[in-house]
């Protein structure tokens, strides 16, 4: 009895804290995206003036019981952006004009029949247009761009013509049906266009920005993580879902899908800007894919903060200042390409070629002054080390290999005992093996560098992208004075020109 008046205190408790968890929620989901609430508003303002077909006794007489398809048109038009919603919008009012059409014409040719005749005529014609429709949905320009369009016009051509066999006027019929629909959607393209209207193609531009901006955040908490953490005896692993650093990268990863949405929307949006440019839907694609090919290296550096066989602190503070300035400047770089798109201005050449390879010069210089720490103590020997001790290493194998064992052998259990033992300590083992290497100190450093002088390489595929991204989109020219300053001494702050921040439009 006890236990069942505690959960049900409990379970009060519960319930008395939930209308504040549900105030808490909904503020938090307004106050991250305000356009969310004023896109709630528009849905239920969007859907009040089309009930006025029902509850407006001249405009019910008008429109008749057909009024509940202008209600359920805004339900499933009515999307985020003003591109999701001309999408849908068109797709369903042409969709549904050609589908009453083309009903409209087979009934006028099976009325001057019989009534067997019309019958077998309206199955005939439902079953060649729902195959043939739904075959071109498979065609990939067709369901990219129009599929919910076929979708339309497939379930209004079999609404109409099906009905068209108990109803003598086929033509209210259609007119009602096209009428309801091109006011539902003639209410929702107008209310998503002039009234706090979210573009498409401006949530692509500033997601793009946001995925570079977040690439040089992870590569500078990486770099900066890897040189300044202590030293632990233990390995460990940080939980992905509260990693800042995955979470920079993360967005990179994940965002094929979406670009490639926003880009199919934003070609359905007119040109909204001053310039009246060409928007460059596709590039902005291009550039996502080479993104996800820069991030990649970024996650492998990410990888290194985690390896079993560290390099001691003592190694990497002889690399720290050359390695902390190259990946600066990579940083500078992605900030410099961030805010040239973000402005709709050509990059600063300065910035992304001139320091970049005095810094890979400079590390390059301090890894040629440590020549033994790569090559070991004796370094001509050390191949035929790694050599002699792969070949004990095989073997022991075959040694210890179960084919080897003689019919006079232990018991059954006595070797599944010994097999097990030699599962659990052959990590052990190995990880000491590898550690008396003379150069194992040195291997995760060489990792680690050789990600991050790829990551430059990578750079300038990025570089390459961005600025024929410029040359499509009409970027201004570059001028002084619009350049990313940072200072490489203070790794806490990157500091951005006033005159940078204004945009071109």
């Amino acid at each position: 009895m006890t236990d069942f008046s505690k959960k049900t205190q409990i379970y009060v408790e519960n319930v008395k804290r939930f209308p504040g968890y549900i105030c808490r929620k909904t503020w938090k989901v307004a106050k991250d995206d305000l356009r969310r609430l004023i896109h709630a508003f528009k849905v239920g303002l969007s859907l009040t003036l089309v009930s006025l077909l029902y509850l407006m006794e001249p405009m019910f007489k008008g429109i008749g019981q057909n009024a509940i398809g202008a209600v359920m048109t805004v339900v499933v038009v009515l999307e985020f952006t003003v591109g999701a919603t001309i999408c849908k919008g068109l797709n369903r009012g042409f969709g549904t004009l050609l589908a009453a059409t083309l009903a409209f014409l087979f009934e006028f040719v099976a009325r001057e029949y019989g009534k067997v005749f019309r019958a077998v005529f309206i199955g005939a014609s439902v079953f060649l247009i729902g195959a043939y429709t739904t075959f071109l949905r498979f065609f990939p320009k067709i369901k990219k761009n129009y599929d919910y369009g076929v979708l339309i016009f497939l379930l209004t051509f079999n609404l109409i013509t099906v009905s068209s066999y108990r109803v003598d006027d086929i033509l209210k019929l259609a007119k009602g049906r096209i009428s309801t629909i091109a006011i539902g959607s003639g209410v929702c393209i107008f209310m998503s266009l002039f009234f706090f209207p979210n573009w498409s193609g401006q949530d692509l531009h500033n997601s793009t920005v946001t995925k570079i901006e977040g690439l040089a955040k992870a590569i500078d908490a990486c770099v900066s993580k890897y040189f300044n953490d202590e030293e632990s005896e233990t390995l460990e692993i940080d939980n992905t879902l509260d990693d800042p650093i995955y979470k920079n990268y993360k967005a990179v990863l994940d965002s094929k899908s979406t670009d490639e949405t926003l880009e199919l929307y934003a070609t359905w949006e007119p040109r909204h800007s001053w310039h009246c440019h060409k928007f460059p839907c596709q590039q902005y694609v291009k550039l996502g894919g080479v993104l996800r090919h820069f991030c990649y290296g970024v996650v492998a550096l990410h990888g290194c903060l985690q390896t079993e066989i560290r390099t001691p602190r003592s190694v990497r503070q002889l690399f720290k200042d050359p390695c902390i300035h190259l990946a600066s400047e990579v940083t500078t770089s992605l900030t410099e390409l961030a805010n040239s798109i973000r402005n709709r201005r050509h990059c600063s050449p300065e910035t992304l070629t001139d320091h970049l390879q005095q810094a890979l010069q400079d590390l390059n210089t301090a890894l040629k002054s440590q020549p033994r720490l790569f090559l070991g103590p004796n370094s001509p020997n050390n191949t035929s080390k790694v050599l002699a001790f792969v070949a004990a290493t095989a073997r022991q194998k075959r040694e210890h290999h179960p084919s080897n064992l003689k019919p006079d052998s232990p018991s059954t259990f006595d070797r599944k005992s010994k097999e097990a033992e030699k599962r659990v300590l052959r990590p052990t083992l190995s990880k000491l093996k590898i550690t008396s290497l003379e150069f194992s100190e040195a291997l995760p450093f060489a990792a680690f560098v050789a990600l991050l002088v790829e990551l430059v390489a990578r750079l300038d595929l990025v570089i390459e992208e961005v600025e024929e991204f410029g040359r499509v989109a009409c970027f201004r020219e570059y001028e002084h004075g619009d350049e990313v300053v940072v200072d490489v001494g203070s790794r806490s702050r990157t500091e951005v020109n006033l005159s940078s921040s204004i945009v071109a439009e």
